[in-house]
């Protein structure tokens, strides 16, 4: 083996693990997106645009439904909906996964408190440079927080979930501050 093949093989596991930044950043205009979602086991159209027309979105993206810590993620997620409420915000979750999957997933997971939505296409997860590297058929775990405008307020990922409800409020409570000046 190589020395380049060798340091290749020493990294890679490491290099997975540094979080990484998405491509779409503060100020971008968020790209629009129609998916069915599936909110306490009924499934539904879901427009970006019609959501941003009634507040902020948080847009979520996950690897795969039932794995644990996409399971952690929804738990977090659903514990917190009222605090997005009271924000005025929405909260809606992509991945790869089928519809019929993500009824059984927003029911116990996502405990019905926000729907989420496939994109077994990809279309969605790709427009938001939310493709994890290193497993391309898995969305990597990308939160966004979106203005009634269409801008991207903020943006964070990391495989890890333990933080992405906790930023993603106080980007919105940082929002709804300076909106409100």
């Amino acid at each position: 083996m190589t020395p380049r093949k060798l340091l290749a093989l020493v990294l890679a596991p490491a290099l997975c693990a540094i979080p990484a930044f998405a491509a779409l950043k503060v100020g971008d205009r968020a790209p629009d997106f129609q998916a069915q979602a599936s909110l306490g086991g009924k499934v539904s159209a879901f427009s970006l645009a019609a959501a941003l027309k009634k507040g902020p979105v948080v847009l979520y993206f996950y690897p795969a439904a039932f794995t644990p810590g996409c399971t952690v993620e929804a738990h977090d997620f659903a514990e917190a909906i009222d605090q997005y409420k009271a924000l005025g915000a929405m909260v809606i979750g992509v991945s790869h996964d089928p519809i019929d999957k993500l009824n059984q997933f927003s029911v116990s997971e996502c405990r019905g408190k926000f729907p989420v939505a496939a994109d077994p296409d990809q279309h969605i997860m790709k427009a938001y440079d939310a493709v994890l590297a290193a497993k391309p058929q898995y969305a990597n775990r990308t939160s966004y927080v979106i203005a009634p405008d269409g801008r991207i307020l903020y943006t964070y990922t990391d495989l890890k979930p333990g933080q992405h409800v906790a930023n993603t409020l106080a980007a919105l409570r940082q929002w709804k501050a300076q909106s409100a000046k």
